[in-house]
């Protein structure tokens, strides 16, 4: 089974694709950083460490100000649930697992 990314599921359009005119691809979807980090493409599925994700209807700030807002969200809820054991949460463990 495909998992599904931010993208795909909050349905904003600025996924690597985007489908709407004069939207502004999201910089989780055009990450190859942390492409494959909780199983997603490009940061589909890590995009709480984004600055300019759009989350809540509106383009999100700097991530310590976002955060309280990611830990509530049912997408981020989802993937951790999915993930399980595996799932990544911060910078630090994305950093670390893909170096190792």
């Amino acid at each position: 089974m495909k998992v599904k990314n931010c993208w795909e599921v909050i349905k904003c359009g600025r996924g690597p694709n985007g489908r709407k005119e004069n939207v502004e691809i999201c910089p989780a979807a055009q990450s190859n950083d942390f492409n494959g980090v909780n199983s997603g493409d490009f940061g589909g599925r890590f995009c709480w460490v984004f600055a300019g994700s759009f989350c809540q209807g509106n383009v999100q700030g700097l991530l310590a100000k976002k955060m309280k807002n990611c830990l509530d969200c049912a997408f981020f809820k989802m993937v951790k649930e999915e993930e399980g054991d595996n799932f990544i949460t911060t910078l630090e463990e994305a950093k670390s697992k893909i170096l190792l």
